[in-house]
């Protein structure tokens, strides 16, 4: 192979960019290794200048994604060339940026980010422990009920197995020493506005995920603490001081690997993962802690000899469609340490769900009537962290042949509690009987939503 087709091909494996055309002399010295950022930038402008690159950019068309998919395929980074790729990637990042499959030229001067994690550990359940001395040191859970699910369990409960969502009666069974608390959701979105307040002390782009967990873009440092480490730190002091509790922080350049840090030091720990590190950070880890990559899809990967990051990177773009579709896009960009999704302040809730694949196909009532039960704790624990509430119950069901559809109902009123969400389900799961098919897979959300501090449903005659 041609140099300038090797270090092509090395430069697009590392970064998913397209060289929009190997015969313009402006592109075929972007491939080649430069010694200097000004250098860098004196390339792009000569290829920016070009006409016939102008003209592939602005196309953005199927035909330039699917060369850059068979350019992708000749081979894989391996030993010497991920070093040589990352040789060539470091003097030319300033003036490229990857946008799903298509080459831009992006603004030199922008800095590289600087993204925090921040997730309180146990929130829930440590809250609990915070407020009545007697719980600490104890196997906590919050929820319960006969019938209901672990909203959250402290780390003492979580050497036996105990994890959120898991039917109370199960969890009791793992650790028979186990104290259940009664949720207090008015305290803990008390307490997660105070903890707000402290990332809003630094920044202004926080997006929260949940009661308990957020990104911040700390690209800016408003505070002159003078890193993002140094920044996380002092969060993390705060959070100690003020709220008497421990919160967990990764930061890194983008958030898939921030996520992935803050997840690292669990609990109240402190990860930086720079991004010379960032792909061989990924490589280390086991694809199932990767977010998207759900455990049927862990399954499937595994079965392909996809164990870790190591191995999802030794796969090209055109191997992994073959077997992910769509999907294909996101692994092999994080296998690489490639999120370009920007922290989203006060991002809006459209709904909130959970679903579950299976195994086998399902016919049996009982084991279906189990499964939605299952299904509807995971999506209430969402539900709650999410702080919503929801007129629309929506079931969703793919059958054996990858068929796909959806029963909704609608109320007048907010769904007011987790029983109420089940029988729902259960009541537009019995509407399809009897079935035409297996099920592969079942789903359950809530639509429609609004405040939380409407008037209570239950109040207002909530029926099914």
């Amino acid at each position: 192979m041609a140099g300038r087709d090797r270090d092509a091909v090395l430069r697009e494996q590392l970064f998913g960019l397209i060289f929009v055309d190997v015969h313009c002399a402006a592109l075929k010295q972007i491939a080649l290794p430069v010694q200097s950022r000004a250098e860098a930038r004196k390339v792009t402008r000569k290829s920016q200048s070009c006409g016939f690159f102008k003209r592939k950019v602005a196309r953005r068309s199927h035909s330039s994604r699917a060369r850059a998919d068979r350019t992708l395929g000749r081979g894989a980074l391996t030993g010497g060339r991920v070093g040589q790729a990352r040789g060539i990637a470091k003097s030319l990042d300033s003036g490229w940026s990857c946008r799903t499959g298509n080459c831009h030229v992006a603004d030199d001067s922008r800095p590289l980010r600087k993204i925090i994690h921040v997730d309180m550990d146990a929130f829930y359940a440590s809250v609990e422990q915070r407020d009545d001395p007697a719980l600490r040191g104890k196997p906590v859970a919050v929820g319960g009920g006969h019938r209901g699910v672990v909203t959250a369990a402290s780390y003492e409960a979580r050497p036996f197995g105990v994890r959120s969502a898991m039917p109370s009666v199960t969890a009791k069974r793992k650790c028979p020493e186990l104290i259940f608390v009664k949720p207090r959701f008015d305290v803990y979105r008390a307490v997660s506005q105070q903890i707000r307040a402290i990332f809003l002390d630094y920044t202004e782009l926080v997006e929260p995920l949940s009661l308990d967990e957020a990104y911040l873009d700390v690209t800016e440092d408003r505070r002159g603490l003078g890193s993002a480490r140094a920044i996380a730190q002092d969060i993390r002091r705060r959070i100690r001081e003020e709220c008497r509790l421990t919160a967990s922080a990764g930061v890194s350049y983008c958030k898939f690997i921030a996520k992935l840090a803050s997840d690292h030091r669990k609990p109240d720990g402190l990860c930086v993962i720079t991004p010379e590190k960032g792909p061989e950070f990924v490589a280390s880890l086991p694809v199932a802690r990767f977010h998207g990559v759900g455990p049927v899809t862990a399954r499937k990967m595994e079965r392909l000899g996809i164990l870790t990051g190591a191995d999802l990177q030794a796969w090209t773009l055109p191997q992994l469609q073959a077997h992910f579709g769509s999907s294909a896009d996101w692994y092999w960009r994080i296998a690489h340490g490639i999120d370009e999704r920007e922290v989203k302040p006060d991002r809006p809730y459209k709904s909130v769900s959970a679903e579950r694949t299976f195994d086998e196909d399902l016919r049996d009532p009982e084991r279906l009537a189990a499964e939605v039960e299952r299904v509807a704790g995971y999506a209430w624990t969402r539900i709650e962290r999410a702080e919503v509430t929801g007129r629309t119950v929506t079931l969703k069901v793919k059958y054996a042949d990858f068929e796909l559809i959806t029963r909704s109902k609608s109320f007048a009123v907010p769904v007011p509690d987790q029983a109420a969400f089940v029988a729902t389900g259960q009541a537009l799961l019995q509407a399809l009987y009897p079935l035409p098919k297996g099920i592969r897979l079942l789903g359950l959300g809530l639509h429609n939503l609004g405040d939380p501090d409407a008037p209570a449903a239950r109040q207002l005659g909530f029926a099914i």
